[in-house]
C-alpha cells in the first residue's frame, strides 16, 4: 500500500511540474482610448524566465515560427497598419547550427491601432499563434483566441 502511495504521488507531482513547463507563456488583452472612436489593442505576453517568444518578422534562416495574429472580421471596426512590437527584441543566432531567430524574453506587448466606426460599442476579437523555447527545446505552436472591449 505505501508504495501505490508513493507511485501515485510521484506521478501527480511530475505531471504538475510538467503542466506548470507546458504553458510558460501568460497573455494579456486590453484596449485603450486614444481619441475620439481610435483604440488600442495591447496583447502582452509575459514570458517565464528561460523562456523565449518569436517576434513576428524572422531572419531567412529562422530555427522558430514567427508570432502572429489573425483578427475576426467586425465591420464596426476598422485596423490601422499592422501590429507593432514593444519590447527588447534580441536577435539570436547559433553560427554551428547556421540558425538565427528573432526573440524575447520577460515580456512583449503587440499594439495594434483600430478605429471603431460609428458611436456603437463593440470589441476586436481574434487569435495569436505563438511558439516558446527555452535553451532545450521548443514547445509546438499554440493558438490562443482572445475578445477585447473597445471602451
Amino acid at each position: 500500500m505505501k508504495r501505490l502511495f508513493l507511485f501515485i504521488t510521484v506521478i501527480v507531482v511530475a505531471g504538475a511540474a510538467s503542466a506548470q513547463i507546458a504553458n510558460p507563456v501568460n497573455w494579456t488583452f486590453t484596449s485603450k482610448k486614444l481619441g475620439e472612436n481610435i483604440y488600442e489593442v495591447q496583447m502582452t505576453a509575459n514570458i517565464q524566465q528561460g523562456w523565449h517568444l518569436y517576434s513576428q518578422s524572422q531572419p531567412k534562416d529562422a530555427i522558430a515560427q514567427p508570432t502572429s495574429f489573425a483578427f475576426n472580421k467586425n465591420p464596426l471596426v476598422e485596423m490601422d497598419g499592422k501590429v507593432k512590437e514593444a519590447g527588447k527584441m534580441e536577435k539570436f543566432s547559433d553560427k554551428e547550427l547556421g540558425v538565427s531567430a528573432n526573440q524575447y524574453s520577460k515580456q512583449v506587448t503587440f499594439v495594434q491601432k483600430v478605429k471603431l466606426k460609428g458611436k456603437a460599442k463593440s470589441n476586436v476579437g481574434g487569435n495569436v499563434t505563438f511558439q516558446t523555447c527555452d535553451d532545450k527545446k521548443c514547445l509546438p505552436p499554440k493558438t490562443i483566441n482572445f475578445s477585447v472591449a473597445l471602451n
